[in-house]
């Protein structure tokens, strides 16, 4: 399988050269030249897979379409080591529980940090330890988070040989529990950088460092980010999971509703239906940051401020410039590398936004592509936590909540929808004190968490200084 730039930079890449660089080097994001398309037959396999031998197996099934500069035999054993019962606290590891008529949620949050990060992270951090010895290599990671990211990040890569973590985060925006999660770990390879702004500013960081060409290869920079296209794979298998719980045979279709920030989650349910997963539709599901509603409902792609993006109660979807929103432009353009790499250079950084709601091709996002989308509000939260307690007796977290509010406007009686669960409730405790006047109940293992002390470097949005601190706690290249 040969990688490609969404930007159409000539280079043509193998899985495990695209594995530790991240972005491509005209700051376009990788995609292979082909979705492999599953036919009857081998969708009826894969469930039987699934069903008999479980997720480890599934996901080896998918990602070696994807992946044929890994051994069969080395593919296989390091899925196996990633998904286990002892890792997920699950035999299923993606289990899916109903919620109320026609409406179920995929258990994402059984994983180490208790968010669904955990799914594509700790294959990340396998998938780079084996890959760097067979190299013989280092690998300095830089990555930018909103909240779950950088802790399933951490823990997935925490004294994993060659490899260094160094984690951007916006200072004071994540929860307590988030940041003691971060911060707590005393690694000699983990580096947290709290810097002075949003969520945006930090990726803004992160893209700048890896722009500079000479730098990312003199200091071997790779991303953990969902621009990582080894991440966003990890994340297809578990819509291939989803679907086999929910539909009784291969006939049905069903649809899936995305809390969204960074566009990654949803991007891998857009890989899973190109691939012949019969999804009907996916539903994108925003906080106040609505930025991808207002393009599914306008055709107006419009990034906001540093200053205009606003601080809410789901503080992992704070985000106006979604990173792998350009793979889905990319598909939706027919390919164009030329107008994408015009949309997401050019026209974005003149005007702030581009439109394509005069373009014909528009309304295939919906119709050709499924998708759909929708907003909640902090009160919609604090509702859906309030009803999901009293009628379902199920707490939700606050991303989760903006889930199923969004789904409700969207499912139809035809078709199960299925929320994907963004974290366990003790991650956001405060939304949740808020809205039911207790707090949710806390893993014993993280019982002292937030007492723990803290490691972070707090920094302004100065891309030089990130660099000098990388160049300091590096060995000399």
């Amino acid at each position: 399988m040969i990688y490609i730039s969404t930007r159409g930079h000539a280079s043509k890449q193998r899985f495990c050269d695209i594995l530790l660089e991240g972005l491509a080097p005209d700051g376009g994001l990788y995609l292979p030249t082909h979705y492999p398309v599953l036919d009857k037959q081998q969708l009826v396999a894969m469930r039987q897979v699934f069903e008999t031998q479980g997720y480890a197996h599934l996901a080896f099934e998918i990602l070696r379409l994807y992946i044929d500069d890994i051994p069969p035999d080395d593919l296989r054993a390091l899925c196996q080591k990633t998904y286990t019962a002892d890792v997920f606290c699950s035999p299923l590891i993606a289990p899916v529980r109903p919620f109320e008529k026609n409406v179920f949620i995929l258990e994402l949050s059984n994983g180490p940090t208790l968010a669904f990060k955990d799914m594509a992270m700790q294959l990340l951090g396998n998938l780079f330890e084996y890959e760097l010895n067979r190299r013989s290599a280092e690998l300095n990671i830089l990555g930018a988070t909103s909240g779950d990211t950088g802790s399933a990040a951490e823990y997935a890569m925490r004294g994993k040989k060659g490899v260094r973590v160094f984690m951007t985060s916006p200072h004071g925006r994540m929860s307590k529990f988030q940041q003691a999660q971060m911060f707590s770990l005393q690694d000699p390879n983990i580096f947290n950088i709290a810097v002075e702004g949003v969520f945006d500013d930090c990726q803004d960081m992160v893209k700048a460092v890896s722009n500079d060409l000479d730098f990312k290869r003199r200091y071997k920079i790779g991303t953990v980010n969902s621009i990582n296209w080894a991440r966003l794979l990890a994340q297809v298998v578990y819509y291939f999971a989803a679907y086999f719980q929910v539909a009784k045979s291969n006939a049905e279709r069903i649809s899936f509703t995305v809390p969204s920030g960074n566009f990654g989650n949803v991007c891998a349910g857009h890989v899973a239906r190109m691939m012949g997963l019969p999804i009907r539709h996916l539903v994108v599901a925003t906080n106040e940051n609505d930025v991808l509603d207002e393009f599914f409902r306008t055709g107006i792609y419009k990034v906001r401020s540093s200053s205009h993006t606003f601080e809410t109660s789901s503080p992992s979807m704070d985000i106006s410039k979604a990173s792998n929103f350009e793979r889905f432009i990319f598909d939706l353009t027919a390919r164009n590398a030329e107008k994408t790499a015009q949309l997401f250079g050019p026209e974005l950084q003149a005007k702030g936004q581009f439109s394509l709601a005069h373009e014909p091709f528009f309304n295939q996002a919906a119709q050709q592509y499924g998708f759909q989308s929708g907003k909640s509000t902090h009160q919609n939260r604090l509702d859906t936590i309030r009803a999901a307690s009293s009628q379902q007796g199920q707490i939700l977290d606050p991303h989760t909540a903006d889930g199923i509010k969004v789904a409700r406007d969207w499912v139809q009686p035809d078709t199960p929808m299925v929320v994907l669960e963004t974290a366990l409730p003790i991650k956001f405790e405060s939304t949740i004190l808020e809205a039911l006047g207790r707090s949710p109940d806390m893993p014993s293992k993280f019982a002292h968490l937030e007492n723990l002390p803290q490691r972070v470097e707090v920094m302004s949005t100065d891309v030089g200084r990130i660099k000098s601190f990388i160049e300091k706690h590096c060995t000399t290249p």
